[in-house]
This record gives C-alpha cells, sequence and structure tokens, in this order.
C-alpha cells in the first residue's frame, strides 16, 4: 500500500530523548516498511527512517537552534518587519499541508496523522481516507469541539481505556502501541532498586513513588523530564526527597541509557493518577523483565498480566505490599507478554489491517 505518515513535529524520527508519538511513528514506519508497504514519511528536518523522508521544516521543534529560538519580538525599522523567533504553529500547519497537498493529487492510499486533533480538518478535502492515532488528545477538553465536528472519521485507538475519553468517535480498530525489542535487553537476575521513569509530573506521581519506596526501604531512581509548568512541583515535591543515595535523580535518560536501568531493576512504579492511554514504560520495563506496581488507572490494566508480570494496585498501601511480592515475579514472563502482543511488527500487522479496511471501503 501507498501509505502517508503524518509525524509529530516537536523532535526529529527517532526521537534521541523524549518523544513518545515520534518513537511510536518511528517504529511502526520501520515495521511497514520491512512488510513490503511502501510509506512516505512527513517529518521534521534531522530525521532518519528507511521509508521515504519528506523533511517538511528545516528543525525539529525542541531542537530548533537557539539563535533564532532565544530571538527578542521586536519592530525592524529597516525592513518593516516584526522580528522573532519561529511558531510552532505556523510550522506544524505548513508541515501538515505539504503533506495534504499530495494526498489531494491521490499519491497515497491512506494517510495516518499523529497530530491529534490538528489534521483532521482536511480529512474531507483529500481522496484517500484519514485515519488518526491520538495518543490521548481527547483528554484535553479543549480538542473535543474539533473531534465532534470529525466524529465519523476512522480513529484507531492505542488501548481500549482511551476510548473512554471520547466514546462517540469512531474507532476502526485498537492497536497497542509496539517497540523493537531488541533495544530492551531481557534479565533474569535483579538488584533491588525501584526505579521510576517517565516525566516529572503531577499526574505521573512521582512523589507517590517515592512514599511507596520509603515505606518498602528499598533504594529509588528517578528518571525523566522536569517540564517547566511542572518546576514548581519539582522543587517542592520530589527535589526534597532526593539525597543521591536512598533516591537519586538520573535526568533525561535516552532509550539507550534507560535500558541497563530497567534491567537491573527488582521493579518499575507506575504511579499515574490520570487515565492514560497507554505507557510505553510499563512495556520497555517488561521487555526487560522486569515486572511493574502500577496504579489502576487508563490502559495499564490491558498491559499488564496481573500476578504475572506485576501487580496493580489501588492505594500507597497495596503498592507497598506488592513490593515484597516482586521476587514471585517471573521475568522471562515479563519478555513473552512483550514479544507476543507489544512489538513494533505487531504494531505494524495491525495498522496494516486497518489501512487495507479502509481503502476497501
Amino acid at each position: 500500500m501507498r501509505i502517508a505518515m503524518l509525524a509529530p513535529i516537536s523532535w526529529p524520527l527517532p526521537p534521541a530523548g523524549y518523544g513518545p508519538w515520534e518513537l511510536v511513528a518511528y517504529n511502526l514506519v520501520e515495521g511497514l516498511v520491512r512488510q513490503g508497504h511502501d510509506v512516505t514519511v512527513f517529518a521534521a528536518g534531522g530525521s532518519k527512517t528507511s521509508a521515504k523522508l519528506v523533511a517538511t521544516i528545516p528543525h525539529a521543534l525542541e531542537t530548533w537552534p537557539k539563535s533564532d529560538t532565544c530571538r527578542t519580538r521586536a519592530f525592524d525599522r529597516h525592513t518593516g518587519l516584526l522580528e522573532g523567533p519561529p511558531e510552532g504553529a505556523v510550522l506544524e500547519r505548513l508541515h501538515i499541508a505539504t503533506c495534504m497537498e499530495r494526498a489531494a493529487d491521490g499519491e497515497f492510499d491512506v494517510v495516518h496523522s499523529h497530530l491529534h486533533v490538528n489534521a483532521l480538518v482536511y480529512a474531507r478535502l483529500i481522496r484517500c481516507p484519514l485515519v488518526s492515532t491520538l495518543h490521548g488528545a481527547a483528554w484535553a477538553r479543549a480538542h473535543h469541539a474539533i473531534l465532534g465536528a470529525y466524529r465519523d472519521q476512522p480513529f484507531v485507538s492505542i488501548s481500549e481505556a482511551e476510548r473512554t475519553l471520547m466514546p462517540e468517535l469512531n474507532y476502526v480498530a485498537t492497536v497497542h502501541n509496539g517497540i523493537r525489542i531488541d533495544d530492551f535487553p531481557f534479565e533474569q537476575d535483579k538488584d533491588d532498586y525501584l526505579l521510576f521513569a517517565g516525566r516529572l509530573s503531577p499526574e505521573k506521581g512521582p512523589d507517590v513513588a517515592i512514599e511507596i519506596a520509603k515505606r518498602a526501604g528499598r533504594r529509588l531512581l528517578l528518571a525523566g523530564m522536569i517540564e517547566p509548568q511542572y518546576q514548581d512541583y519539582y522543587d517542592t515535591q520530589v527535589q526534597p526527597h532526593i539525597d543521591g543515595k536512598r533516591v537519586e535523580y538520573l535526568g533525561l535518560l535516552s532509550q539507550k541509557e534507560l535500558a541497563p536501568v530497567y534491567r537491573k531493576a527488582a521493579g518499575v512504579l507506575f504511579t499515574i493518577s490520570w487515565c492514560e492511554p497507554f505507557g510505553l514504560v510499563a512495556v520497555e520495563s517488561q521487555a526487560s523483565g522486569t515486572p511493574l506496581i502500577a496504579t489502576r488507572y487508563g490502559a495499564l490494566p490491558e498491559i499488564i498480566v496481573e500476578g504475572e508480570t506485576g501487580f496493580v494496585v489501588d492505594s500507597v498501601e497495596q503498592a507497598t505490599r506488592a513490593v515484597d511480592k516482586l521476587a514471585e515475579i517471573k521475568p522471562y514472563a515479563c519478555r513473552v507478554n512483550v514479544e507476543r502482543r507489544f512489538t513494533d511488527d505487531a504494531m505494524a500487522r495491525g495498522y496494516a489491517e486497518v489501512y487495507a479496511n479502509l481503502a476497501e471501503s
């Protein structure tokens, strides 16, 4: 099939560190190419892929040169122009339009968007189906105006839990996110530390993970991004507990850097308090043979096999008790769960079936 992949542009493909949507898009593209499909990827400059690449903007938004992004907005008397940094919203419109103009000419059998709601407004203007993976974007009520207006268009959910955010959308399939499993080597023998990996934000719950680790008497490693809007939360709820001994912050790690930390962890704490539509950390951890202790939110009950690859809990007390049961989990069972359900090849097969069904109809 001739597939246009409209990737996010915050980070290049594949992302070097953070960039979960970009990572999923990259893994999907590589899987589709291996299966023989003709894939054209619309992405930011600096991206690398085995598919045909159309770099719609020169740099990804988060890696744009500082010399441009730090420019002060000011009127230039000589040119008559208002100078300033590049605007992400404008660049994203250019990115989408570049893809849609080619789709309007009949170049593709399907367009697949990973840009939450922003590409939906083109759905009725092109000659092939536009399928959207929202990656949880329906969580924000501000997006519901566009989603409601285009609810008849085909959507693919990344979990059954994601559908609860806006169940009236036309979901044509659920396809779980997939990882390149070889990027996460399996480890049978574990250390006794616990790991929290993810954004250090309130809904992710690193402060809850700290409390669980302290109650269980375990060392905790934290890895993840501190977003500017949550700096106060980090400064007051997380940083005071970091002593470099019982609680240690490793910074924002790339997948390559995080893989050996997964491998030796006794368990990963996934202490969210929102309807997270998937959770790549939960899959990456299990691929390494490392079980999870996770709160009962979002897709986690779908990803974890209770008592076999981890424990789903409803309170800090239950989580603390579960720490003592981590040794009962067989690391190989965790690995097998990912091999059967959450690989990039499985994801590519799932989407290829969606594309074929849409093209036929």
